[in-house]
């Protein structure tokens, strides 16, 4: 019992690593949670920072998502316990919400965090890669045509009972139980994108397809 302790307290800490709040103090000098939309999370460090720190802030957020779920593999390490599937599953589960919570609750910053959408994406990738892929395909398809991040999370996050369920027909209980509950936590974390979107006043992404200019013969080149 101990060791589930131990490593549900390791993930939560992991999860609590303030990835934005430290780039952009140790880099830029400013605290992500005092600009845009004073969130600290991937989405506001592009906004407010740009690509340069926003990449590395994504990736590490994702990743505190994913190595919180592998820290499960280490209970046989630790105790005499062998886990059976379903533990393994329910284990992998209260490790990715203790990340989860960790980085929405972050105890090294005040515990003001993010959302945790990177972070519970990658704690999805490590669960159900198959149904994490086509998320992220959604998120994509839907970002490209609103241009809406918020919007885009939150319609990926309510596809995911449904590909869990429908698409992949999983059975497990509590697997089930956790895809439903990302959708209600996407939905209460994005209350406030809610009401600037219904205000219209959300902010979109500035998506930029570049286009190679041809040189013609009246075209000049400073």
């Amino acid at each position: 019992m101990l060791i589930y302790v131990i490593l549900i307290l390791v993930a939560y800490l992991i999860g609590s690593i303030p990835t934005s709040v430290w780039i952009g103090k140790v880099f830029y000098g400013k605290d992500i949670r005092d600009y845009g939309s004073g969130n600290a999370g991937a989405t506001n460090t592009f906004r407010v920072l740009g690509k340069k720190a926003g990449i590395p802030v994504l990736l590490i957020d994702i990743l505190k998502g994913s190595i919180a779920v592998y820290l499960a593999g280490y209970v046989d390490n630790f105790s005499d316990a062998v886990l059976t599937s379903n533990e393994l599953i329910n284990m992998q589960l209260a490790l990715g919400i203790a990340a989860l919570f960790g980085h929405i609750f972050p105890i090294y910053v005040g515990f003001r965090g993010g959302k945790g959408v990177a972070t519970l994406f990658g704690a999805v990738i490590a669960l159900q890669p198959e149904a994490a892929i086509i998320a992220i395909a959604i998120f994509l398809i839907t970002l490209v045509i609103t241009r809406y991040v918020s919007l885009s999370s939150m319609i990926a996050g309510f596809s995911f009972p449904i590909l869990i369920i429908v698409i992949l027909k999983e059975t497990t209980i509590s697997l089930v139980v956790f895809s439903m509950l990302i959708a209600i936590l996407l939905l209460f974390t994005h209350q406030k994108n809610i009401e600037r979107l219904l205000a219209k006043e959300e902010n979109k992404a500035n998506i930029k397809i570049k286009k190679k200019k041809k040189l013609n013969d009246n075209s000049t080149l400073d």
